[in-house]
């Protein structure tokens, strides 16, 4: 098979701007390009998750220009495992969707484009090795993602569109000046460039844009205080809409925030990690307090959700190989158990307008496989063995401890319980409540089922063996943290021409 970086962000837009043809030849087709197309960079992943190494990336060079003049698309240990999570989750969202609820045809064809622009968008951000290029993709996905929200056409949908559509054009000007700002001192767009010429950029200039950045990307990454869009948007977006925002749109906004604040900035010595620490501390214990006084299950999961992306942050925050492998290991965890969670309850909440938990009574009886496999997400966020969030959690709190940061893992910790209370307090009324007879029940269909148990499957197996992504994440981990390494591998004439 063809595989080459360029197809990742190519296919699903051709397929964007194609499904409207489709839809004219045959009308079926327009569910079943998009998951082909997804199929298809899924099985792409995995051959070159094989072919890539720490030594090995895979640069493409658009039109043959050669970086730092020429656009291209790094794919390496780390950018190549946040692409490769994200098309095959992609794929998987895809196959939920299929037949999720009965839409009209034309709100079909509006769907599977706008999930494929959030596709390519999001991969393109990852994969990127030009900033502008950066904030180009992230004009994609936050477009699309605004339209999604909105997608049942309802009057809390248009006014969480609307807020998203507020706060993403603050983070777009943000992000439009801080690149501005890099390019008057640099003269360049390039990342690799960018990185190899920062120590020329006056200290002044540098934390400005550095925190341009960080505000702009603090907002597509579910940063407190700069998350206002995020629980309307997950509340009111369609369920698996909501899982693409928590494991596709939530993990390229934290990728564009952790490449920028290891490879371009590297700020660690001059107080940059430790933003991101203290801002990743609030965010978790922010949200986990939020979450465990919401009524309602999607509001509930989308807070849940913030606190695991300030989890991340604490990770990438410590500044070590340790807490990276951490950080790696918990974005995984959270774009697969939070994706299986968001799945779920779109059939828990299926018939109720209001998606309280309160509604939920009993349907562990009802429902249950559906709530069976909410259960199992729900056990394998707050870390419970032998689920895969376990050994994340765990891997933080040693990266933590290795840190001596007693009071952020004392943190840690406490928060952990707060996320079990409010867990299991759902649990609690799925089994050891009586059905609510005046609640109507809707199964899920065949595809929805093989989706959500394929996601459980994961969980558990990496739970059970978690070896087998461990050397994906040693790997990914490794690679940012080698700045130069970086550099050297994009613009190796100019790198040599500056140690000469």
């Amino acid at each position: 098979m063809v595989a080459n970086p360029i197809l990742y962000i190519a296919l699903p837009l051709f397929t964007a701007f194609l499904v409207p043809l489709l839809a004219k030849l045959w009308k079926p087709l327009v569910r079943i390009v998009p998951g082909l197309v997804l199929a298809y960079l899924a099985i792409m992943s995995i051959v070159l998750m094989q072919q890539v190494g720490p030594d090995k990336p895979i640069i493409t060079m658009i039109a043959g220009w050669k970086a730092p003049w020429g656009i291209n698309l790094v794919f390496t240990s780390f950018s190549g495992f946040i692409a490769s999570l994200i098309s095959i989750l992609a794929f998987f969202i895809w196959l939920y969707s299929f037949k999720f609820k009965k839409v009209e045809f034309d709100d079909a064809q509006k769907y599977f484009i706008l999930f494929m622009l959030l596709t390519a968008g999001s991969i393109g951000v990852v994969l990127t090795g030009d900033i502008f290029n950066m904030f180009v993709f992230v004009e994609i996905t936050s477009l699309s993602a605004y339209a999604l929200t909105a997608f049942y056409k309802g009057r809390d949908g248009a006014e969480a569109a609307f807020k998203f559509l507020l706060i993403g054009a603050f983070s777009s000007i943000m992000l439009l000046l801080g690149i501005s700002i890099l390019y008057a001192y640099t003269g360049t767009l390039n990342m690799a460039q960018l990185a190899m010429l920062m120590p020329q950029v006056p200290m002044k200039a540098k934390v400005v844009s550095f925190l341009l950045f960080f505000v702009a990307l603090g907002i597509e990454a579910e940063m407190f205080p700069l998350n206002g869009w995020a629980p309307d948007a997950y509340s009111q977006a369609p369920g698996p809409i909501a899982a693409s925002f928590a494991g596709i749109l939530a993990k390229a906004g934290i990728y564009a925030l952790i490449r920028v604040s290891y490879t371009i900035f590297d700020l660690g010595n001059d107080g940059g990690f430790d933003l991101l620490l203290v801002m990743g501390l609030i965010t978790m214990v922010v949200s986990e307090l939020v979450a465990m006084r919401q009524e309602n299950l999607r509001r509930m999961l989308a807070y849940s959700s913030m606190g695991q992306m300030g989890l991340i942050m604490i990770a990438f925050g410590l500044g070590t190989k340790e807490g990276i492998y951490a950080g790696l290991f918990i974005m995984f965890n959270h774009a697969v158990i939070k994706s299986l969670l968001f799945l779920a309850s779109a059939y828990l909440v299926y018939y109720t307008s209001r998606k309280k938990i309160s509604d939920l009574d009993g349907f562990g009886k009802l429902l249950p496989v559906t709530s069976l496999l909410f259960g199992l997400g729900a056990f394998a966020i707050v870390g419970l063995p032998p689920f895969s969030g376990f050994w994340s959690k765990l891997s933080l709190l040693v990266a933590t401890a290795d840190s001596h940061m007693e009071f952020v893992l004392a943190t840690i910790l406490a928060v952990s319980v707060i996320e079990i209370i409010y867990y299991f307090r759902v649990l609690g009324r799925l089994y050891f409540r009586k059905a609510n007879k005046e609640i109507k029940v809707r199964k899920p269909t065949w595809n929805s089922t093989v989706s959500m148990i394929v996601l459980a499957i994961v969980i558990i197996g990496v739970g059970l063996h978690p070896d087998f992504i461990t050397g994906l994440l040693h790997n990914a981990a490794a690679d940012l943290a080698d700045k130069a390494g970086y550099i050297q591998k994009i613009i190796p004439d100019l790198f040599s021409q500056t140690l000469n």
